[in-house]
């Protein structure tokens, strides 16, 4: 009765945060019975979260892929104890906390590249554990890219109210930005972003540029790189616009629904705006991979872990993102 539909794992997250709990509420929701659901994780991961979140599930557990046979149903628990019944301390970046993330992440995406999982939806990592759990990668994006073997260009999408945003630098010293501010590298994310979006059913992506410099106009980087950049993208049938004054981008591209997304040349350029529009709402999309790949855009919140407070509308809205993605990349 589920041959037809898209396959998504389910990650739990951080056991030591509110990921198990938000993935535990999300189980229950009616949007979850579109996909074929495979919960990837630690059985008492999951039925902590459920404690916390007083939700329950009926879920098909099975110790391998090959034992899933969604005629039975639609939603299946791999579990990869292996015979472990470690007990987590909420609220705690610990070794084993990101071990086991690492495991359920691994196991997702070695699935992906078999073509058994079309999309991969996880509740929020914690970079501190993961890195003692043994990722030595400076973030899930670039551990993810190795593994799935990616060789062309990838940056993170962030999303709120289906309002996306790439950029063109990201974690670096404010003073490396204009170096990397040319034509060559405005145009990857450009026309990522744009291919992104078509996946997500925005037909014609209507894509903002931002500037780099006070009200595009006090240096010559919009003038020599991202002008050119976005005359580019134009000839190449993108509906490009820009560069956008930083200031006030977020008002003309979000707030009075001018443009679908926006592209960036520098992490906190976009990041206030979006951040300041729609903290309790954002999304992280995996750019550039071969499958899609969500999450909350808000962490492991530790300070709230256990009490039952947080907030499923990230998460909801994360796997919305991921079955749309899977669906018309299916159909493409």
């Amino acid at each position: 009765m589920s041959q037809n539909k898209i396959n998504i794992a389910l990650l739990l997250g951080d056991p030591s945060g509110i990921g198990p709990e938000l993935i535990s509420k999300l189980l229950n929701k009616k949007i979850t019975n579109n996909a074929n659901i495979v919960v990837i994780g630690e059985k008492n991961i999951l039925e902590g979260g459920n404690k916390i979140s007083g939700s329950s599930q009926n879920l098909k557990y099975v110790d391998n892929f090959d034992q899933i046979n969604f005629e039975e149903g639609n939603k299946f628990f791999l579990d990869i104890s292996n015979g472990k019944n470690h007990s987590y301390k909420l609220s705690e970046c610990s070794k084993e906390s990101g071990e086991s993330v690492l495991s359920a992440l691994s196991l997702a995406l070695e699935l992906a590249k078999e073509n058994k999982i079309h999309a991969i939806n996880f509740g929020p990592f914690n970079k501190t554990s993961l890195k003692l759990g043994g990722n030595k990668y400076s973030d899930e994006l670039h551990l993810m890219a190795e593994k799935l073997e990616v060789k062309n260009f990838f940056c993170e999408f962030n999303v709120i109210d289906n309002f996306w945003t790439a950029r063109v630098t990201s974690h670096i010293p404010i003073k490396e930005v204009p170096d990397h501010v040319k034509k060559e590298k405005i145009m990857k994310p450009i026309k990522l972003i744009n291919e992104a979006m078509k996946l997500n059913g925005i037909k014609v992506p209507r894509v903002a540029v931002q500037a780099l410099n006070p009200h595009a106009e006090f240096g010559t980087e919009e003038k020599d790189e991202i002008i050119p950049a976005i005359e580019e993208a134009k000839k190449l049938g993108i509906n490009a616009d820009g560069p956008l004054p930083c200031d006030t981008s977020f008002i003309t591209a979000y707030k009075n629904k001018n443009h679908d997304c926006i592209v960036g040349m520098y992490h906190d350029a976009l990041q206030s705006g979006l951040k300041a529009f729609g903290f309790d709402r954002g999304v992280t999309v995996q750019g550039g991979l071969p499958v899609p790949i969500t999450t909350p855009a808000h962490g492991t919140a530790f300070d709230i872990a256990g009490k039952n407070e947080a907030n499923l509308e990230p998460t909801l809205n994360s796997f919305k993102i991921a079955l749309t993605m899977a669906e018309n990349k299916n159909k493409a």
